[in-house]
């Protein structure tokens, strides 16, 4: 493996010598059990990718104040971790088409600080209390600190693909494209979902959630990661098109998913910041549909304006969506699109035991546990 220190000035893209991956291939026992395979590999791969992220933080100063205020915050967050599975997928798919693992580390790496980036400052918008089980950044550092510390992570996007040293000038330029691309459309989704909350906006329908879910999270929860590890891995552009596509139909899954879990839970633990989504107000794909049901409307809109902690309230809006049938409506919406989605797949020339990975990944997206 390359290993690269940093120059002067330079935030550096330090490369393990550890090994990245002992490869797809060796999930292939997993085969056939959809849901654990997937997460299997997460899990099998997580430690070695924890490694390289939190690299990207440490040793960057001699100055001590910055190392405080900046690279140590950051730092903090990255270990909090998360599943990972969005630079997990990127490298999966350069192996799909034939590429290595390796290859796409460095934007694997680039869309995990754009993961971070994006929660810093989604925390901040949202005025969060909790993320991943910890007092959100900007309850600790302050607003202005966390604004900063979210703006290096954003420009790491980009510096991890610029110094990576195996990469073409002309892959650099593509990859970077679709990150830049990304980055657009998921400010454009954060945008409709922050405008609508501030304007109390209850006129919201059925494509328009889909619109503001697609820019805001499947995007850079499933479709770029895909896409850039194909390009890395050298795939045909219809091969790269179907795996965004492939990707862009999970994404909005997961996004789904991710709202009925803040919901129901998974039936044994309860996060500290479970239904937050109503106390927040948010404008979910449950919510909407919801929100289609007469009888209720006027209800359920005085409890999402009102922003209650109070469990009995919690309690009767989610009576509310199971009364309105809204939570099976979005499960169904989240199923038919994985339904969708796997066809898409099954379309193109893959690696067989990747593809039997990506298939797990898009049962996984809808049958995870928070």
């Amino acid at each position: 493996m390359v290993e690269q220190h940093k120059g002067a000035g330079c935030i550096g893209l330090q490369v393990s010598r550890t090994p990245w991956f002992t490869g797809a291939n060796s999930d292939r026992k997993s085969r056939g059990r959809p849901v654990q395979g997937f997460r299997n590999f997460l899990e099998q791969h997580l430690d070695t990718l924890n490694e390289q992220v939190l690299q990207a933080f440490q040793g960057q100063t001699e100055v001590a104040d910055i190392e405080a205020y900046l690279y140590a915050p950051l730092e903090r967050f990255a270990k909090t971790g998360g599943k990972r599975h969005r630079p997990l997928i990127c490298m999966l798919a350069c192996q799909a088409v034939g590429g290595s693992l390796a290859q796409a580390r460095s934007a694997a790496l680039a869309i995990e600080h754009f993961q971070t980036a994006a929660l810093i400052h989604d925390d901040i918008a949202d005025d969060g209390l909790l993320r991943r089980g910890e007092p959100c950044m900007h309850r600790i550092t302050g607003e202005g600190l966390a604004i900063n510390c979210g703006d290096l992570a954003l420009s790491m996007v980009t510096q991890a693909v610029v110094e990576d040293p195996t990469l073409s000038d002309e892959l650099k330029i593509r990859v970077l494209r679709e990150l830049s691309a990304m980055t657009i459309r998921t400010i454009e989704g954060q945008a409709l979902d922050l405008g609508w909350a501030r304007d109390k906006r209850f006129d919201i329908g059925i494509d328009d959630y889909f619109r503001m879910a697609t820019l805001k999270t499947a995007h850079y929860s499933g479709a770029v990661p895909l896409a850039c590890g194909a390009i890395i891995g050298g795939a045909a552009t219809e091969t790269i098109e179907a795996l965004r596509s492939f990707g862009l139909d999970t994404g909005l899954a997961f996004q789904i998913q991710d709202d009925l879990l803040n919901l129901v839970g998974d039936g044994t633990t309860k996060d500290k910041d479970f239904r937050n989504d109503i106390i927040e107000g948010k404008r979910t794909l449950v919510v909407v549909r919801a929100l289609e049901d007469p009888r209720t409307k006027d209800e359920l809109i005085e409890i999402l304006q009102q922003g209650s902690t109070d469990l009995d309230v919690l309690d009767r809006a989610v009576q509310i969506f199971e009364e309105t049938g809204a939570l099976a409506y979005a499960k169904d919406q989240a199923d038919q699109l994985i339904s969708r989605a796997k066809n898409k797949l099954l379309a193109i020339d893959l690696d067989p035991a990747c593809r039997d990975l990506l298939l797990s990944m898009a049962d996984f997206f809808v049958h995870r546990l928070r």
